[in-house]
């Protein structure tokens, strides 16, 4: 819908009280380091610079409602009397999102005694008078009253604009009728009472019939329906108080002067500052604080006597910061392009390998590496890097190697704070050193082929890689030692780099004809599935479409609807939905079983294949060290952890993982160490008791919680006891375990009260920890890594509980990742002290898996029990 005809002569008016209840509950939870609540602030900033990114106003204002009583108080005591008071965590925000708003240079506006409504009025009314085209930007229907050829409404948060065409169409009124409508009606939302017994549909058909209020009252002998007469007669007075408390002042004391209005340019560095305390990312990179480059001193060397003079130097330096520029992220297909070093802050060496260069400045990569790789071999200098293990396994297959790597920096800003979304050198170079990288235009969208990207910006933008690095080093060091996580930054995730070096290098082997044949026959399982299916619909349709498949399960068959999207505009089909229609027709059960099969030929089976490297006949998965935030490692393309069991087609999937030919997959794993965790943490002496005397956990809680002895315990008593044993680890609440188990929520009360009944050690242990935490915003696993919870005191009851169950669960889980960690770490130290050709392939979690030859099977067996043990 075009908003007015004249961009140059149209102002936008910010309902922006409207806007920070809204953008306060639309983001449910987002807080900084520090504990401050953001959410308001963070929803209303994008609120605005959407609106600025898709409608470039030329004229706006933004309107707030002020403090104290209006004069619709004054006309009903109970005006808004219904309302809760504003929560404290959003009233600390309101400055800051008035700063915020300061800081793109938009005026505010708010007047004592009145609200935002009436000045958006009033200015409405003046800048149409003026000329000009008003767009109201809200989402508080209050305002369809004020809607006219020159006035619109536009809702930036729904992308809805309503204009007097949409009044008629939905309501078949006017817009200057609406506050007759409403003061028939009332509005809950402000208590407006209106007429007890008429709502909005009565309302609206009354004003269709009689135009407005003093003609409807003037002819209320013509209302057939006698007690509908009755009690609007009864209640005249309050109806027309009603349509006055709902009617908005135009007449407010506040000027229209054009030039105060005008959009001016933001003070970027405000808006800088304001996103770096609030810890606003995103934002913080979209209005980044200048960077001073002229202190830096970056050169590229492109001749053999150029790269002969700075080896020399490079012999003398004690610490040395690598990057590399290559032709894809993937480490193991990646080509290299070009290496930047540094030795000292602001200055830097961009060594050009791939670039099209004159025949006179062309290097050659195997000379140039063979005289470098003394210096990258060289432990006596230490090799510092951004994700040093990519750059590490680049040289590797370029046949050069690294010694002497002592420092990760996105390794160290992910033990500072584990929480945050992203450790990348952009991330790192804003928070630890307010610098904003440049970003060059010919090297954005190039990445996987930067040996295009100009020289001189290729220059300029490795070495301030290389740069930012080294400088983050100095920052990033003294920190991890304030702290107090240098010991498991230097004992457990720096050696631990080169294990999974190792691991992603070596890969692992799979059968790519059982793979092959794997997808044949899936395909033509699911073939058959969609015959089976429309044959259950009765008629073809779109098997991926949920709309279409809506339709028949609720339209067609009648199934009893379960609910609706998040959007509240369809039919929901996920798979919560279909497990419970499954027991009323065949059709859910097959729509589940096909996309179940779909999942696994089209994520796994196909995918695998891809992934299979042209070179080595094996895949490599990366494992990601700075992901997770209890510190477990994750895996990704592809997710080797996550390759499904439970099922005979994951199975299958499984068994196409495969050693070379004479050797073995040998699989070491703790058993239930997350629970064996939690007995050394709340010292239960029945916990302790099961493990010391070799019990099976599962069935020892079955007899403690259901009160039988265990002879009688079953199956189905020991799964739910599992269910029972992890839940209390991950906070499950009566709600959750009741849903987990099937049975009602006063049962699973009663288990959990039977459960901390008899294992009160671990009830002490949960109550210290979260005491604790409340305290010091904080948990630390057993080798001290930590992780920060500033929502664990929050007024949100939702934030709140979140924060205290990922407490308990990151002690206990973050202390498992700690373990199988070390393990990994001693686990390869001595495959390779005693140089056996066995290697490490997978850790699965609390498992590891390895690759071994016949001659070692024993040797290995007895190495591992004894390196994990």
């Amino acid at each position: 819908m075009k908003i007015g005809s004249d961009p140059g002569k149209t102002i936008f008016l910010i309902d922006g009280s409207a806007y920070i209840h809204r953008a306060y509950h639309a983001i449910r939870s987002l807080s900084n380091s520090k504990g401050f609540p953001t959410n308001a602030v963070f929803g209303f900033t994008r609120i605005l610079m959407k609106l600025i990114h898709e409608n470039q106003p030329a004229y706006l204002a933004v309107l707030f409602d002020s403090k104290g009583p209006t004069f619709r108080h004054r006309l009903f005591k109970d005006y808004k009397a219904n309302r809760p008071p504003l929560p404290e965590d959003l009233i600390v925000q309101i400055p800051y999102i008035k700063k915020v708003t300061h800081a793109f240079n938009f005026p505010i506006i708010e007047e004592a005694g009145y609200e935002a409504d009436d000045l958006i009025g009033t200015l409405g009314r003046l800048a149409q008078d003026s000329g000009f085209h008003v767009v109201v930007v809200t989402g508080d229907k209050d305002f369809m009253q004020l809607v006219s050829n020159t006035m619109t409404i536009l809702d930036p948060m729904k992308d809805k604009c309503i204009d007097i065409e949409t009044i008629r169409k939905e309501f078949g009124i006017e817009p200057e009728q609406m506050t007759d409508m409403m003061g028939l009606s009332g509005d809950p939302s402000d208590n407006i009472p209106g007429v007890p017994g008429i709502g909005q549909k009565t309302a609206l058909s009354l004003i269709k019939q009689f135009k407005d209020m003093n003609t409807l009252y003037a002819h209320l002998p013509d209302i057939h329906l006698r007690r509908q007469r009755e009690i609007l007669e009864a209640h005249k007075e309050q109806a027309f108080l009603s349509k006055q408390l709902a009617t908005i002042d135009t007449r407010a004391p506040v000027l229209f002067e054009p030039e105060r209005f005008r959009v001016k340019t933001p003070d970027r560095k405000e808006l800088g500052e304001l996103f770096a305390e609030l810890e606003f990312k995103q934002l913080q990179t979209a209005f980044p604080a200048p960077s001073d480059l002229s202190r830096k001193r970056y050169l590229s060397i492109q001749d053999m006597d150029s790269f002969s003079l700075f080896l020399s130097t490079l012999k003398t330096a004690n610490r040395l910061s690598i990057d590399t520029e290559t032709t894809s992220e993937n480490p193991m297909r990646a080509r290299l392009v070009g290496i930047s070093l540094a030795v000292r802050p602001d200055e830097a060496v961009y060594i050009p390998l791939g670039h099209s260069l004159s025949q006179d400045a062309q290097l050659d990569l195997k000379i140039v590496l063979e005289r470098l790789n003394p210096i990258l071999k060289n432990p006596e200098i230490e090799k510092i890097g951004q994700n040093i293990k990519y750059d590490w396994i680049v040289f590797n297959r370029h046949g050069a190697d690294l010694a002497g790597i002592s420092f990760d920096t996105m390794v160290a800003s992910y033990l500072i704070d584990p929480s945050k979304r992203t450790h990348g050198l952009d991330q790192i170079a804003l928070d630890f050193l307010d610098h904003h990288k440049i970003l060059y235009p010919d090297v954005a969208g190039k990445a996987g082929n930067f040996s295009e990207v100009p020289i001189e910006d290729a220059t300029r933008y490795a070495c301030e890689d290389a740069d930012i690095t080294l400088m983050a080093y100095h920052v990033l060091g003294p920190k991890l030692q304030e702290m107090k996580l240098a010991d498991l930054f230097e004992s457990v995730e720096m050696p631990l780099v080169g294990v999974l070096k190792r691991m992603e290098m070596r890969g692992i082997c799979v059968d790519r004809k059982r793979l092959a044949g794997l997808s044949k026959s899936f395909e033509g399982q699911l073939l058959d599935i969609e015959n089976q299916i429309y044959s259950a619909a009765g008629e073809e349709f779109n098997i991926n479409s949920s709309q279409q498949l809506g339709r028949i399960l609720f339209e067609k068959l009648g199934l009893p609807v379960q609910k609706k999207t998040r959007k509240k505009t369809a039919f929901s089909t996920d798979v919560e939905v279909l497990t419970n229609l499954a027991v009323h027709h065949e059709l859910p059960a097959l729509m589940l079983r096909h996309r179940t099969l779909t999942k696994l030929k089209s994520t796994y089976v196909d995918a695998l294949l891809e992934m299979i490297h042209p070179e080595t006949g094996r895949i490599h998965t990366s494992f990601n060290q700075t992901i997770t935030a209890t510190g477990r490692l994750s895996s990704s393309d592809p997710n080797l952890q996550n390759i499904p069991v439970r099922t005979d087609e994951g199975r299958e999937i499984r068994s196409a993982f495969i050693p070379q030919d004479g050797w073995h997959l040998l699989s070491a794993d703790y058993s239930q160490i997350e629970l064996r965790i939690l007995a050394h943490y709340s010292e239960d002496p029945i916990l302790i008791d099961a493990f010391t005397n070799d019990e099976d956990i599962h069935t020892r809680t079955a007899s403690e919680v259901f009160q039988v002895f265990p002879s009688m315990i079953t199956p189905e008593l020991r799964r739910q006891a599992k269910v029972i044993n992890f839940g209390i680890i991950y906070g499950m609440s009566p709600f959750g375990l009741s849903r987990e188990l099937g049975i009602s929520q006063k049962m699973a009360q009663t288990y959990i009260d039977h459960y901390f009944g008899r294992y009160q050690g671990v009830r002490r242990f949960i109550d210290h920890t979260l005491d604790n935490s409340r305290k010091t915003g904080q948990v630390s696993t057993l080798l001290g890594r930590i992780r920060f919870f500033p929502d664990i005191l929050s007024s949100n009851p939702g934030m709140r509980q979140f924060a205290e169950r990922a407490a308990i669960n990151t002690l206990i889980q973050g202390t498992a990742a700690d373990l199988i960690k070390v393990a990994m770490i001693r686990t390869d130290a001595a495959i390779r002290k005693q140089r056996l050709q066995s290697a490490l392939l997978l850790s699965v979690h609390d498992e590891l898996v390895l690759e071994v030859p016949e001659g070692e099977l024993k040797q290995i067996e007895h190495l591992i029990r004894h390196e994990m043990e």
